[in-house]
Protein backbone atom coordinates (compact mmCIF):
# COMPACT_ATOMS: atom_id res chain seq x y z
CA UNK A 1 0.00 0.00 0.00
CA UNK A 2 2.67 2.50 1.00
CA UNK A 3 0.46 5.31 2.25
CA UNK A 4 -2.19 5.47 4.91
CA UNK A 5 -5.80 4.88 3.91
CA UNK A 6 -8.80 6.54 5.48
CA UNK A 7 -10.82 4.08 7.52
CA UNK A 8 -14.54 4.68 7.96
CA UNK A 9 -17.48 2.69 9.27
CA UNK A 10 -17.84 1.36 5.71
CA UNK A 11 -14.37 -0.26 5.51
CA UNK A 12 -12.98 -0.45 9.05
CA UNK A 13 -14.24 -3.91 10.02
CA UNK A 14 -13.29 -5.56 6.72
CA UNK A 15 -9.84 -3.95 6.85
CA UNK A 16 -8.85 -4.94 10.39
CA UNK A 17 -10.52 -8.38 10.25
CA UNK A 18 -8.59 -9.43 7.15
CA UNK A 19 -5.33 -11.31 6.83
CA UNK A 20 -2.04 -9.52 7.25
CA UNK A 21 -0.79 -6.62 9.31
CA UNK A 22 -2.97 -3.53 9.85
CA UNK A 23 -1.90 -0.46 11.82
CA UNK A 24 -4.62 2.00 12.79
CA UNK A 25 -3.96 5.58 13.85
CA UNK A 26 -6.90 7.18 15.70
CA UNK A 27 -6.53 10.96 15.30
CA UNK A 28 -8.36 14.29 14.97
CA UNK A 29 -7.53 17.48 13.08
CA UNK A 30 -7.55 19.61 16.26
CA UNK A 31 -4.98 17.33 18.00
CA UNK A 32 -1.45 18.75 17.89
CA UNK A 33 0.31 15.46 18.77
CA UNK A 34 -1.79 13.73 16.08
CA UNK A 35 -0.61 16.20 13.46
CA UNK A 36 2.99 15.72 14.63
CA UNK A 37 2.64 11.91 14.44
CA UNK A 38 1.05 11.89 10.95
CA UNK A 39 4.32 12.30 8.96
CA UNK A 40 5.98 9.57 11.06
CA UNK A 41 3.04 7.24 10.40
CA UNK A 42 3.20 7.99 6.65
CA UNK A 43 6.98 7.51 6.51
CA UNK A 44 6.83 4.12 8.24
CA UNK A 45 3.86 3.19 5.99
CA UNK A 46 5.97 3.85 2.89
CA UNK A 47 8.76 1.66 4.33
CA UNK A 48 6.34 -1.25 4.88
CA UNK A 49 4.25 -1.62 1.71
CA UNK A 50 3.27 -5.16 2.76
CA UNK A 51 1.26 -3.81 5.71
CA UNK A 52 -1.92 -1.73 5.70
CA UNK A 53 -1.74 1.62 7.47
CA UNK A 54 -5.11 3.17 8.19
CA UNK A 55 -6.27 6.36 9.85
CA UNK A 56 -9.52 6.90 11.72
CA UNK A 57 -10.67 10.50 12.13
CA UNK A 58 -12.27 10.26 15.57
CA UNK A 59 -14.42 13.33 14.88
CA UNK A 60 -15.93 11.89 11.68
CA UNK A 61 -16.03 8.29 12.92
CA UNK A 62 -17.24 8.66 16.50
CA UNK A 63 -18.91 5.22 16.48
CA UNK A 64 -15.59 3.46 15.76
CA UNK A 65 -13.80 5.52 18.40
CA UNK A 66 -16.53 4.66 20.92
CA UNK A 67 -16.45 0.96 20.01
CA UNK A 68 -12.74 0.82 20.82
CA UNK A 69 -12.98 3.06 23.88
CA UNK A 70 -10.64 5.72 22.49
CA UNK A 71 -10.14 8.26 25.26
CA UNK A 72 -6.97 10.01 24.16
CA UNK A 73 -5.41 10.53 20.79
CA UNK A 74 -3.34 9.70 18.96
CA UNK A 75 -3.99 6.05 19.74
CA UNK A 76 -2.25 3.35 17.75
CA UNK A 77 -3.66 -0.14 17.31
CA UNK A 78 -2.01 -3.01 15.50
CA UNK A 79 -4.00 -5.95 14.19
CA UNK A 80 -2.62 -9.05 12.52
CA UNK A 81 -4.92 -11.61 10.92
CA UNK A 82 -7.83 -9.91 12.68
CA UNK A 83 -6.28 -10.14 16.17
CA UNK A 84 -5.58 -6.97 18.17
CA UNK A 85 -1.90 -7.12 19.18
CA UNK A 86 -1.21 -3.57 20.33
CA UNK A 87 -3.34 -0.73 21.69
CA UNK A 88 -1.55 2.31 23.10
CA UNK A 89 -2.24 6.02 23.27
CA UNK A 90 0.51 8.49 22.43
CA UNK A 91 2.67 9.40 19.47
CA UNK A 92 5.72 7.27 18.81
CA UNK A 93 9.07 8.25 17.32
CA UNK A 94 9.84 6.71 13.93
CA UNK A 95 12.29 4.08 15.22
CA UNK A 96 9.81 2.85 17.85
CA UNK A 97 7.00 2.55 15.30
CA UNK A 98 9.30 0.68 12.88
CA UNK A 99 10.34 -1.68 15.69
CA UNK A 100 6.68 -2.37 16.52
CA UNK A 101 5.93 -3.21 12.88
CA UNK A 102 8.92 -5.56 12.71
CA UNK A 103 7.92 -7.29 15.96
CA UNK A 104 4.31 -7.71 14.79
CA UNK A 105 5.54 -9.21 11.51
CA UNK A 106 7.82 -11.63 13.36
CA UNK A 107 5.13 -13.00 15.70
CA UNK A 108 4.16 -16.65 15.43
CA UNK A 109 0.43 -16.17 14.96
CA UNK A 110 -0.32 -19.86 15.61
CA UNK A 111 1.21 -19.38 19.07
CA UNK A 112 -0.79 -16.17 19.57
CA UNK A 113 -4.04 -17.94 18.62
CA UNK A 114 -3.19 -20.86 20.93
CA UNK A 115 -2.59 -18.41 23.79
CA UNK A 116 -5.92 -16.69 23.14
CA UNK A 117 -7.69 -20.08 23.04
CA UNK A 118 -6.03 -21.04 26.34
CA UNK A 119 -7.19 -17.81 27.98
CA UNK A 120 -10.77 -18.23 26.82
CA UNK A 121 -11.25 -21.68 28.38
Amino acid sequence: MGTAVELTSANFESTVAGDGLVLVDFWAAWCGPCRAFAPVFEKVASAHPDATFGKVDTEAEQAIAAEFGIQSIPTLMIFRDGILLYNQAGALPEHALSDLVDKAKALDMDAVRAEIDAQST
